[in-house]
């Protein structure tokens, strides 16, 4: 879509939903909120995964503004949760009311809610995290109000382009996907002025203290969704065709893979699930060797910056931002073939010359450490988000 479309379609889109909003914006009015701070979060929910787990970060980094958190789609599992309810924060779960396709008015009728909420502040702030919700209320809160968007991956880009008028700040994850709207901005002859509007930010994790440990045969995790872009069965395909060869390694799933990768056919890897506990999972990045990811696209998953702050090798395929983190032979191996069969014989070919090569193991991993900590500070994070969120 270019931006001249997108601008058509979501003016027309608000033509034709503002009735419901007008309503929503009256009751909205009657019914204030009680504690209002004027830093509202948009997010999706508060299911498990990278995203989500920024999005705790970002809100911790400002928890003593107290923000209201919005949750905008029903959960799937929710494991979360009590991390968010634990940042002082005022959670409004929407879920329950608009995501419903058969009562689409209802979400109309909340966007007006919402909006009168906003409004009421002198200056408030909105931040989407990568929430649909929230481009939705961008139509109609005041102008005195700054909207800052995050983005993670490129499957928003060509939706979002209509909404950049109304973005004061557009910031990347990934430098690769800054660079891909900058481009997308010059196909569509884009002025100056929004180009001035994007910024770059690492996301943040804490690091531990450098140690080597050995295993005594090779521990491969796959950490993930069950959705399609991670591409769980070529994961699982390599795990089988090195345990044909009788190779010294091992395969554990993290995550809610069984759906896509059933457990029976693979008695000889380990299913852990899905994981809430967060000191169970620093367990899992510290007595790994590696991390194999095969998706299709990826920003930068958190689990590829545990895993290197962990000194451990990542194994991935070349996808949007992971080579801007992981360089192919100097901190770890990336995976350049595109076609499933290629994936699965170039994964085993790389698994393969770690196999018993414990010096490898360590340079791709202690120079992972070393990336991990010039880039991944939680003081330089915590910074830039709580300078972005003030008006």
């Amino acid at each position: 879509m270019t931006y001249k479309q997108a601008k058509t379609k979501f003016f027309l889109e608000k033509l034709a939903t503002l009735p419901f909003v007008w309503l929503g914006q009256f009751f909205g009015g009657l019914l204030p909120l009680k504690e209002n701070t004027g830093i509202f979060l948009f997010f999706s929910s508060a299911d498990i995964g990278g995203a989500p787990r920024v999005n705790i970060d970002i809100a911790r980094c400002i928890k003593n503004r107290k923000p209201i958190i919005i949750f905008s789609k029903k959960p799937k599992n929710n494991l979360f949760i009590e991390e968010f309810r634990g940042l002082n924060a005022i959670i409004i779960d929407l879920s329950p009311y608009i995501d419903n396709k058969l009562f689409h008015f209802v979400n109309f009728f909340f966007r007006g809610v919402i909006a009168a909420w906003i409004n009421k502040n002198k200056s408030p702030v909105v931040f989407g995290g990568e929430c649909l919700f929230f481009y939705k209320i961008l139509q109609h809160v005041k102008k005195e109000t700054k909207r800052v968007e995050l983005c993670h991956l490129p499957t928003w880009i060509g939706y979002t382009i209509g909404h950049i008028d109304r973005i004061d700040m557009r910031i990347f994850s990934v430098l690769s996907l800054k660079k891909e709207v900058e481009a997308q901005y010059q196909e569509n002859h884009l002025p100056g002025r929004y180009y001035d509007r994007l910024y770059f930010i690492d996301n943040a994790i804490d690091i531990p203290p450098y140690s080597e440990r050995y295993n005594q045969r090779i521990e491969v995790v796959f950490i993930g969704r069950g959705a399609p872009q991670k591409r769980v069965h070529l994961a699982a395909a390599i795990a089988e065709k090195l345990h044909r060869q009788n190779a010294n390694v091992h395969f554990t799933f993290v995550g809610d893979v069984e759906e896509v990768v059933f457990p029976d056919k693979y008695p000889y890897c380990t299913f852990r699930g899905n994981i809430k506990d967060q000191q169970e999972m620093e367990a899992i990045y510290a007595t790994s060797d590696v991390l194999l990811l095969t998706s299709a696209y990826e920003g930068l998953p958190v689990v590829v910056m545990k895993m290197m702050a962990y000194g451990k090798v990542v194994i991935s395929t070349a996808v949007n931002g992971i080579p801007d983190y992981i360089l192919h032979e100097n901190n770890g191996l990336l995976i350049h073939r595109t076609d499933e069969a290629g994936i699965v014989e170039e994964g085993v070919q790389l698994i393969q010359q770690l196999i018993g090569n414990k010096k490898k193991l360590t340079l791709l991993g202690k120079r992972s450490y070393e990336i991990a900590k010039e880039k991944f500070s939680r003081t330089t994070f915590c910074r830039f988000y709580s300078n972005a969120l003030l008006v």
